[in-house]
């Protein structure tokens, strides 16, 4: 009995270790209090209960040159990778896969935080991002859901990343988006680093590896409305690498870069600190 007892006890404990020794290593966060929701992508799989798959190709509304699919990603050593790889003779629509998962879970509200290595550093066309989307989107359409992106990098810039926001009011095809400009990261293709928001009712700040760190900061509009503040609604995530486009194949896309990975340390989301 004390034996089984023993047994029991170091199995209770050993997955905490195992989660402190992450976070301790990783999150730059003493703990993990306040955790509402996380994946730390420690199967073998993508969760399918947390997140879903967009898959096609069609351009996206930035005329990308990817295919989205359902199996150009994977769980494995404790990370997701999201890996482009180029299947035709290139340069064309559809001649590359990649993939594009969605959240099931919305939040409004809150700390997120993301760890993650940008593909290496070997030439033009690559387009990650980490985001997130309005949940009404299908009602209102975009920019009107709101779009807060937590990181974008484009391969032929590097070193370099960008906060964005969108919405009705300020967004890219107007010419009218407000963001951080190009963020200076040296090591953003070398090593993994974190990337997050604290998103409360009257700003969205984003801070890069310690929430000290700020690089940008929205607050929102004195004549708030759905027009200019749109982010006073749920909004799930976005993980996705895009092939070309607008924007990530502006300066061509480079065919020898493939296979080229993103990979996801974690992604987690906690309730504000109480002040």
């Amino acid at each position: 009995m004390i034996m089984m007892k023993r047994k029991l006890l170091i199995a209770l404990i050993l997955p905490f270790l195992i989660l402190s020794c992450k976070d301790n290593g990783t999150s730059g966060t003493d703990d993990l209090e306040g955790l509402i929701w996380s994946d730390e992508f420690d199967g073998n799989s993508v969760d399918l209960t947390k997140w879903k798959f967009e898959t096609g190709a069609n351009g996206w509304g930035n005329n990308e040159w990817q295919n989205y699919t359902d199996n150009s990603a994977e769980v494995s050593d404790g990370t997701l990778k999201i890996i482009a790889r180029k299947i035709g003779d290139g340069q064309e629509v559809g001649d590359y896969f990649s993939a594009r998962m969605n959240s099931l879970e919305s939040f409004t509200y809150g700390r997120m935080e993301i760890r993650a290595k940008i593909p290496d550093d070997k030439g033009n066309g690559l387009w990650p991002a980490i985001w997130m989307l309005g949940e009404n989107i299908t009602e209102v359409g975009w920019p009107a859901c709101g779009e807060i992106d937590i990181m974008e990098y484009v391969s032929y810039q590097p070193n370099t990343f960008y906060s964005t926001i969108h919405s009705n009011a300020n967004n890219h095809r107007d010419g009218t988006a407000v963001g951080s400009g190009d963020v200076s990261l040296p090591d953003i293709e070398e090593e993994f680093n974190i990337f997050g928001i604290i998103w409360t009712e009257d700003d969205i700040k984003f801070y890069v590896e310690d929430q000290t760190n700020i690089i940008f900061r929205f607050r929102k509009p004195s004549n708030a409305n759905s027009n200019n503040w749109p982010f006073d609604k749920p909004h799930f995530f976005l993980l996705n690498m895009a092939v070309g486009g607008d924007w990530g194949g502006s300066q061509g896309v480079d065919d020898s870069i493939f296979p080229a990975t993103l990979e996801i340390d974690y992604v987690r989301v906690f309730e504000l600190d109480e002040e």
